[in-house]
Order: structure tokens, then sequence, then C-alpha cells
């Protein structure tokens, strides 16, 4: 975008932002200086997808104003929106920009001469062009920007507990930034600028797949990255934040929000009783050998088996359950391995009951993962699937024992026992394929008390977990496996001596 300013060349953004500290009375931090340089650069050079994050009361936001003011001096046909979490905080941005533009010795003439281009959520420069947009205007995010039109989009803070801490919450706000590109011209930029709120946060900088996501939300946007405390320790702004402010600071706040607002972590701000952090990850089938009639995990001797079925009706029922199956296997090391966690959907098109189609998806389990028996709970709805459940199994001539189980213990309760132990030992693996589930959203979120979240996952596996691993032996028909019987033994000639 070449500059039509009267000043020609127009000065760079690092000197125009230590003239308007100078006007007000203020010296410019080093801090400061680090981002306007890199904006400055990112500008240069072409990159129009930007993403500056910087802790907590850092002045991210006042130097994006800044830079906002400084594009309009550089061309004062350039046109802005202004996106936050909620219209006020958009109007704020917008207000600061204005009496920049008003008190600036380098963009007082820019000032219109019509009080009704000057309005507190949009203004409008004297400029060559007649645009049908503003020069800058403040939208909230949730609000209707179809129909606008802009050479420069800011997203100041759109993500804020009150758009991502739930998960309808943070989809929505991904879908009305998705609506960003319908807005830019051609050429356009977007400069994002905030802090995480959430581990699911816009910001992050890994695809979190358990949500569907193949890449970032923001991926190849050029980053700026400045937590309060430096690689060695030091404050990032050590004339107003000292290390000992810092540690307060933490102490106070408690770790979850330290991290997530001061050190730019995307961490769930609420702390949560389970931490996905402690689980260990595997890859690999779950296999059979039928020569020593052992299953394996990798190198890992398979010891025990358990399968929880908490059962639902309907893709997604009255009262907004799901019906999800867990499968959990031990080894002789006494860790575990959640090998799979499915979420059972009936088909819409088949003629066949719903209770037989999930039951059948049951046994489907039972016999890929040789399961000796399954547990299904008859709370409510359950009571009658066991015997469907027997029916099914007996069809598909898999030989597993169906066990009821009635659960009377409050549910956070369940979780709690179930989780706890193992995972504070870093005993609990998940298979790669359980974490493209919901499962580790429903861990992050879930808390004992007071949370409105799934946790019908959670309970499933709680119930696997706590279940004694089944290692029991069957008399299984003719042709069928039976991993637990053990392996015989075989004598064999030898033409050596010992």
């Amino acid at each position: 975008m070449e500059p039509t300013s009267p000043l020609s060349p127009p000065i760079d953004f690092k000197l125009f932002t230590a003239l308007w500290n100078q006007m007000q009375g203020h010296k410019t931090p080093m801090i400061h200086l680090k981002m306007a340089d890199w904006l400055e650069t990112c500008w240069g050079e072409d990159k129009r997808n930007m993403l500056l994050m910087a802790f907590r009361s850092a002045g991210k936001s006042t130097i994006a104003g800044l830079f906002a003011a400084w594009l309009i001096y550089c061309d004062p046909n350039i046109r802005i929106l202004v996106l936050a979490a909620d219209g006020a905080l958009a109007i704020k941005m917008v207000r600061n920009v204005k009496r920049i533009i008003e008190r600036h010795p380098l963009t007082a003439g820019l000032k219109p001469a019509n009080a009704d281009q000057w309005a507190s959520d949009r203004f409008t420069v004297q400029r060559d062009l007649e645009l049908r947009d503003p020069t800058m205007i403040a939208k909230g995010v949730i609000s209707n920007i179809t129909g606008s039109r802009a050479d420069v989009v800011i997203c100041d803070d759109v993500e804020v507990p009150n758009t991502c801490d739930t998960a309808a919450k943070r989809e929505d706000l991904r879908e009305r930034l998705g609506e960003i590109p319908y807005v830019l011209v051609a050429g356009g930029a977007r400069l994002y600028v905030g802090t995480p709120h959430h581990y699911y946060s816009i910001y992050a900088d890994t695809p979190r797949t358990e949500i569907g996501e193949e890449e970032p939300f923001l991926n190849d946007f050029a980053r700026l990255f400045l937590p309060i405390l430096d690689e060695k320790g030091g404050s990032a702004w050590p004339m107003r934040y000292s290390v000992d402010d810092i540690k307060e600071m933490r102490r106070s706040s408690g770790p979850n929000k330290f991290d997530s607002q001061m050190m730019l972590k995307p961490v769930n701000i609420m702390q949560g009783r389970l931490n996905p952090d402690l689980l260990q990850h595997y890859i690999g089938p779950v296999e059979f050998d039928r020569m020593t009639n052992t299953l394996f995990i990798g190198a890992r001797k398979i010891v025990g088996a358990s399968c929880w079925w908490d059962p639902a009706f309907g893709s997604a029922s009255h009262n907004g359950d799901d019906s999800v199956c867990a499968v959990v296997y031990s080894d002789e090391g006494g860790d575990f391995y959640l090998h799979d966690l499915v979420y059972i959907r009936a088909d819409e098109n088949d003629k066949t009951d719903e209770a037989t189609q999930q039951a059948r998806i049951v046994a489907a389990l039972a016999k890929k993962y040789y399961l000796p028996s399954v547990t299904v709970e008859i709370n409510g709805i359950g009571r009658f699937l066991p015997n469907i459940l027997r029916n099914e199994l007996a069809k598909a001539r898999v030989p597993s024992r169906v066990q009821e189980v009635s659960s009377t213990r409050p549910k956070a309760v369940r979780i709690i026992e179930g989780f706890d132990a193992i995972m504070a030992a870093e005993r609990l693996y998940v298979h790669e394929n359980v974490t493209k589930t919901p499962f580790l959203m429903e861990m992050r979120e879930w808390r004992p008390a007071g949370s409105k979240g799934k946790d019908d996952a959670l309970d499933a596996v709680a119930g696997a977990l706590d279940q004694h691993p089944d290692r029991l032996e069957r008399a299984c028909s003719r042709g069928s496996y039976s991993w637990q019987r053990g392996s015989k033994s075989h004598t064999g000639k030898g033409d050596w001596d010992v």
C-alpha cells in the first residue's frame, strides 16, 4: 500500500510511537519498541497475517492503536475494522486512535471538518477517495459484519472467558472469525492482539486434533511472543515488574491463570481436577498371538481387560448424554491402556431398532478387541440392554460375558476415584485415536462441582478403570480365542547335550 500522506517519506513507526509518548510525558519502554519494530517489519515485508501475543497489561492494545494511527498517517484512504469480544472494547480502541489523530503533530491535519464523521464508534479522516466505509469502525465479534469492506482488520482481545469458556462458544468464535476473509479486500491484513484464555485457544501454535483441527487456527501467521518472563527467567519489563512482583503475581493468581495470562500458555484458566498432561500416549494395534494364546500391545504382554458401556439413545438425547463404550487393557507392570473410546451412533437409515444397532456395535468391539466381558451400566434406559447385547454377541459368535452394573455413587466421585491414583502415578496410556475424540476436552474442562460440560466419556473410562481386570479363563467354543488361558508347554527333541 503506497503512502499518500503529505509528508514524504513518512517517518517510521518506532519514531511515530516515541513522539507520541514524549508528548504524553512518558518514555517508550523497550518492550513497546520491540512490538513497534516487529509490526513495522511485518508490514514492510508484506506479511499481512500477524499475531501479537504479550502478557496482560503489557500495552499491546495501546501499541496496536498507535499502529492503526500510523497506518492512517501513511495512507489516509485506508479502512480499518476493529473487532473485540464486545462492542465497548472495540470502541475503546477506536476512541484512542481518534485522540492520537487529533493530538499527534503528524496527524492533526487529518481530522475532518464535519462532526458527523467523527463519532465514538467510527470516524473518517480527510482523504482523497470517496469510500462507503469509514476510515475506522468498531464492532463486537458477535455482531454482523456482512457488507463491510476493510484493508486491515484488527482483532483486539476477541478471545476472553465470555467467548471461549464452553465448546459451543469456542466454535461460534471460530465461525465468526472465519468471516473476516470475506470482509478484507485483496491483499488486506489481519492483526490479532491478545492472550490465550483456554487450552483450545485460537492462538495455539499446534492443532487441537480432538476438536477436528488439522492445523492451528491461525496457521501461517507471523507471531511475536512476549511472556512476562524471558528465557533466562528475567522480567520482560523490569521498570514496571520486578522478579519479586512476578512471583507474588503467580502466587496470588494461581498457576493456571498466571501461565495463561502472563506466560501465554494455552491452558484452561479454570482450575481443573484432571490434568491431561499426565497421560502417556501410544500408537499401534492390540495383537493376539495364537501360537502362545497371548495378547500384546507392542512388546507389552496384556494380562487384563475391561470394557464399560454407558448407553444413551439418540445422537443427542433429551438430556444431552452420549452413548459411550470404553476399552481398557492392563499389562504385567500395572500400566493401563485406554485403547479405544467409541461414541456410539445409530444409523437413521437402518430400519433395525436403535437398541439393537447399538448392541451390535458393542458386540463388534468385543470381537475386535478379544474382550472376555462387557459391563453395561443399567441405570435408566440400560436395564433392558444386557439381554439384547447377549443376543448380538451370540449371533457374532463372540465368547464375551455381559455384566450388569447399577451405579449408585455420584458421578463426580466415580470419576475422581477412577482416574486420580492412576493418573498421579502416570500409569494411564491413551491410544492416539482416543486423542482425536472429545475425551481430552472433557478432561480439561471437567470439575467436580459446578461443571455443566460433557462428562460421558470420563464416566465410561472411569468405570472401565474401576473394574478389577478380568483375568478369568473362558470356556470358549471351538474355533474361538482365549488369550487368557495361557500357553501350553511342549517338549521337543534336540541333538545336543546339556
